[in-house]
């Protein structure tokens, strides 16, 4: 994370969306933001109902400050829409987290504080700390943490069903192969596995003959660089830091945030230094929410 900045001039004039499942799961803690808010500046209160309003609310927001009132969620969907604009650099966000524990651990570990009360000051009278993004060649965005997991096991029995005379086939051709030639070698994907060429600013770090069980990329919050671990099937953990990692092999899904992705073949994600602006407490906080751990 880069130095706190202080606030621009126009950090009086506010426009607060809340996002609908914030509403629905904590009233309360929705009130008392908007008091908080509503005392120590001018503020316009949004309530969409859909992503297209959400949207739209954000894209009228004029020279007023956006402050969402929501998970993590409603924050990636902030930050994702700015960036489509063109205007995330420009900008400054606020969250009120609202939300179960579990849909705000992205706000957390960048350092936003938990109540509501505290978040909404932090919103008026916190510093701006410029955060690293990553993002992909399809202009996705990923605010903290990209991971590409073991794909899951096919369940037990899912292959066809075989009749009688499939399985009395199955059982002569079998035989028959197993006096002609050697039995053939283990299957060369190992279950919970992929196969992909992984590399970071250029460097290979796995191949495709190499049994890959987990990618993790995270930003590490402001520097231009991303710490990448690829944990292969063997247990080994092969670490890096770069700008860059291109992800290529057979169709796989990945998790940006709480985000699912894919299936692709391949994508390459790229760090951008400083990329956008949140509201966090001042720099008496600036270490704990440095130290934060995805």
């Amino acid at each position: 994370m880069s130095a706190a900045e202080p606030p621009g001039d126009g950090d009086d004039q506010l426009l607060v969306v809340i996002d609908p499942v914030a509403r629905r799961s904590d009233g309360e803690s929705v009130r008392i933001a908007k008091d908080v808010l509503s005392a120590g500046a001018h503020a316009k209160i949004c309530l969409p109902d859909t992503p297209e309003e959400f949207a739209r609310a954000l894209s009228r927001r004029g020279a007023r400050r956006p402050v969402v009132v929501g998970d993590d969620r409603a924050l990636l969907r902030a930050v994702a829409q700015l960036h489509r604009e063109r205007e995330l650099a420009a900008g400054v966000l606020s969250l009120i987290p609202v939300g179960a524990a579990h849909a705000l651990e992205v706000a957390h570990a960048l350092g936003v504080p938990r109540g509501a009360v505290a978040a909404a000051r932090t919103a008026l009278d916190g510093a701006v700390r410029r955060l690293d993004l990553l993002v992909d060649d399809s202009d996705g965005v990923v605010l903290g943490r990209l991971r590409i997991p073991a794909p899951p096991p096919p369940p037990p029995g899912s292959g066809a069903p075989h009749t009688n005379i499939t399985a009395m086939w199955d059982t002569c051709r079998s035989l028959v192969t197993s006096l002609v030639r050697p039995a053939p070698v283990a299957a060369t994907t190992n279950p919970g596995t992929h196969r992909l060429r992984i590399e970071a600013d250029g460097v290979l770090l796995s191949d495709l003959d190499t049994p890959v069980r987990d990618l993790s990329v995270t930003s590490q919050g402001g520097g231009g660089l991303a710490d990448v671990v690829v944990r292969t099937g063997s247990g080994e953990d092969v670490t890096a830091e770069a700008k860059a990692v291109t992800v290529s092999g057979a169709d796989f899904r990945y998790r940006a945030d709480i985000q699912t992705g894919g299936p692709v073949r391949t994508r390459t994600w790229t760090v951008r230094a400083g990329a956008w602006g949140l509201m966090l407490p001042g720099p008496a906080s600036a270490d704990a929410a440095a130290g934060a751990r995805w």
